[in-house]
């Protein structure tokens, strides 16, 4: 019996251990963010996602098997990043003036029902609980300030993200040397100036070889 839980006790360290490298999308679900290049796509998807994510935490908690703690901590996590990742595109889309109302309205109203869930699974303490309970603590909190987001007016959200950025890059700057601000602003200067064009060596009148007179 001793060399049994030994055995499950290095398992799950292995097990423990791996998850710190996974990523939290399946390798299918990154091509699909991938070719959804509109921010409401992704936020669809990625709502889509953690729907998934709800669904196998429920099938986990349904039936005590050894082990199950585990894959119950790693899909929490997995679906914790899912909601980061939402406040990302949302954060990038109104940072550049794109449109998300559509897909912000279905994270409100996911969110909504995945908070009831999670708080659901805190409130009936399963008996391996304590395993996985500072994960579940985090899924809480980080749905609980995305759905704050989601709900704000996005103008204001836009305007605020846009003043950040702003103070960001002036902090930046100024820890950059003054040449190396000058050489940026000035290329940047020369990407925005109009380009000259191209001075004809041919007479007024005389056409390429190849373009008829």
């Amino acid at each position: 019996m001793k060399a049994a839980w030994i055995m499950c006790a290095a398992l799950c360290a292995g097990a423990l251990a791996f998850a710190q490298d996974r990523d939290f999308l399946t390798p299918d679900e990154v091509d699909q963010v991938r070719e959804a290049q509109e921010p409401n796509d992704r936020l669809l998807l990625y709502v889509q996602f953690a729907r998934q994510r709800m669904d196998l935490l429920q099938q986990y908690l349904a039936k005590e098997k050894p082990g199950r703690s585990i894959f119950i901590h790693n899909t929490l996590e997995d679906y914790s990043q899912i909601i980061e990742a939402i406040d990302s595109v949302s954060d990038d889309a109104l940072l550049h003036h794109r449109p998300v109302h559509k897909g912000m309205t279905a994270v409100i109203s996911a969110e909504k029902d995945f908070l009831a869930q999670l708080n659901k699974i805190q409130d009936s303490e399963p008996k391996d609980f304590d395993r996985y309970k500072f994960v579940l603590t985090q899924a809480i909190d980080t749905t609980s300030d995305s759905r704050d987001l989601a709900m704000q007016d996005t103008s204001k959200r836009g305007a605020a993200l846009t003043a950040e950025d702003a103070k960001e890059k002036k902090e930046r700057d100024a820890m950059m040397p003054s040449k190396e601000v000058a050489d940026r602003k000035k290329d940047a200067d020369a990407q925005d100036a109009p380009k000259k064009k191209v001075p004809s060596l041919y007479r007024p009148g005389e056409k390429p070889p190849d373009q008829p007179q």
